[in-house]
């Protein structure tokens, strides 16, 4: 599933499509194993980490032909490989501007739908094509004609049909030879038009048993997607008490890559779908909604993981990493798993090896640090966001969380709803 990596070799030159980072149980040295001398292009289908990880040691190995992609792909690669480069190696900021300038340097960003020729060393290698995947922003599959006119496609991740944030992805009209991910495809999904029905369930299912619901996610679509969808179960509210409910609870971003990304998706707003054009138009903001708290500095991270876990008062809190192996969800699982009336909602894959995958799993007890961390929340899992509750561990704690909802008090004031720039 991770460390996404292919090359595709013919009489006229080399192609590499992807060079991302091996996670999970997959870890390995991140050493690149193959000649890169006569590698002629980088093609890259979307900015996640297991697709680009590699690329700064593909550099190092001696790279530096062009790396082709979309233009949204373009302005994300420098955000998550800066990141990357920072929690990996630890490395200073001027070693990373270093290898920054040296990708902006090779990029060649590229419209969707339109053919482009990568050169060899003296003859064209191919035409390629990036057309939209659906996955996350500038996410593509790549469309490969060679000299022959046969053509190669390579599907990188592909994004489900109907999601409201992105257009639907359209397969090509010819591919006589198809590389294709097949991560989720072994099983059978619920419709993603049901999963804003699912989430705001589990939501009301925890407003009332008191509490904080976690949410792992990647800062890359994942993010963007729960926004839109809570913004809409916000903003479509019809029963009166559940409009005062509602607006009660604050949407707390707690991922400095995550707003970074999300500005990034604002400013590629022509790249949406048309349900999220619609709600631009009518005045709504999906990706920057009153009640969503941006979270940035370190000691407003500690202290309002301190306020909740103290109150145990609603608050809904989406996080990186998305499988848990990292970022500020694991100071969240921390101080929170151990408290029945947390629910955590796991809204992405969980590879084998990770806290996430573990959690998932149905772990009563796991290792963040060099503590044991006793799990006693409730645990759900939702694919593409229909949610199948896989583990409501300890769920005879539900009815006495009730007693305790109301016990806990703090006066320390929750972070107030911070006026978003009301970019479009």
């Amino acid at each position: 599933m991770t460390g996404s990596c292919h090359e595709l070799a013919t009489k006229q030159g080399k192609l590499l499509i992807d060079c991302g980072l091996f996670q999970g149980s997959e870890v390995r040295p991140l050493d690149i194993e193959f000649d890169v001398h006569d590698v002629d292009a980088l093609l890259i289908t979307h900015a996640h980490i297991d697709h680009i990880g590699r690329l700064p040691w593909l550099l190092a190995a001696g790279f530096n032909s062009p790396i082709f992609c979309t233009l949204a792909t373009a302005n994300l690669l420098p955000l998550m490989l800066d990141d990357a480069l920072r929690l990996q190696l630890g490395m200073a900021r001027k070693g990373r501007e270093k290898v920054l300038k040296l990708i902006r340097t090779l990029t060649v960003p590229l419209h969707y739908g339109t053919w482009h020729t990568v050169n060899g060393t003296s003859d064209p290698v191919a035409d390629i094509r990036f057309q939209p995947a659906g996955h996350i922003l500038g996410s593509a599959y790549i469309e490969v004609r060679l000299p022959s006119e046969e053509i190669i496609v390579f599907s990188g991740d592909l994004g489900p049909s109907n999601t409201p944030l992105l257009p639907d992805p359209k397969p090509p009209r010819r591919a006589d030879i198809l590389v294709i991910e097949s991560t989720y495809g072994d099983g059978v999904h619920e419709s993603v038009a049901q999963r804003g029905d699912r989430l705001k369930a589990l939501i009301t299912r925890s407003l009332v048993n008191g509490g904080v619901i976690l949410i792992p996610a990647f800062s890359v679509g994942r993010t963007q997607e729960l926004l839109f969808d809570l913004e809409t179960i916000i903003a479509t509210q019809l029963d009166d008490f559940e409009k005062r409910e509602w607006s009660k609870i604050p949407v707390i971003l707690d991922s400095p890559m995550a707003a970074k990304v999300t500005e990034q998706y604002r400013t590629f707003k022509a790249l949406w779908g048309e349900e999220a054009k619609e709600k631009l138009d009518s005045g709504r903001h999906p990706l920057a909604f009153e009640q969503c708290i941006v979270i940035n500095s370190h000691t407003e991270h500690q202290a309002l993981i301190n306020r909740l876990k103290q109150t145990g008062e609603p608050a809904i809190v989406v996080a990186a990493s998305g499988m848990c192996n990292g970022g500020r969800m694991l100071n969240y699982l921390e101080a929170l798993l151990p408290d029945p009336r947390t629910d955590v909602i796991l809204a992405g894959y969980q590879a084998e090896g990770t806290l996430g995958r573990e959690i998932q799993n149905g772990a009563r007890a796991v290792t963040i640090g060099d503590n044991t961390i006793e799990v006693n929340a409730h645990i759900h899992s939702m694919s593409g966001y229909s949610a199948m509750q896989i583990s409501a561990i300890y769920s005879n704690l539900s009815r006495a969380s009730e007693k305790h909802q109301n016990k806990s008090a703090s006066s320390t004031a929750m972070p107030k709803h911070k006026k978003r720039s009301r970019k479009r």
